[in-house]
């Protein structure tokens, strides 16, 4: 999905009062974790993830990963937090068409 920077914008806001739904383990990006963001993405369309590493390559490696394998759209990256967003049926969040 492409989204342009008023829209961008506009999940920025609503996602800054959300708490992380997901937080990787030591085990990194398995499967399973890849699963339960798939989930949280149909129930929530716009969720935080939580990639605990200092290392940006490996951060970068891991956000693209993610947004490949759900399909989802990145919105931003702050610090350890990764929010991403993908448009369910029932089209929860209204983006305006700006």
């Amino acid at each position: 999905m492409n989204l342009n920077k008023k829209q961008i914008q506009y999940l920025k806001g609503v996602a800054h009062p959300l708490k992380p739904i997901v937080l990787l383990g030591n085990n990194g990006l398995t499967e399973a974790v890849v699963a339960e963001i798939d989930y949280a993405l149909n129930h929530h369309e716009l969720i935080k993830v939580k990639i605990p590493t200092d290392d940006k390559e490996t951060k970068g490696l891991i956000v693209e990963a993610i947004c490949r394998e759900t399909k989802s759209t990145k919105i931003q990256v702050i610090g350890k937090t990764l929010v991403i967003y993908r448009q369910s049926e029932e089209h929860k969040i209204r983006i305006p068409k700006i």
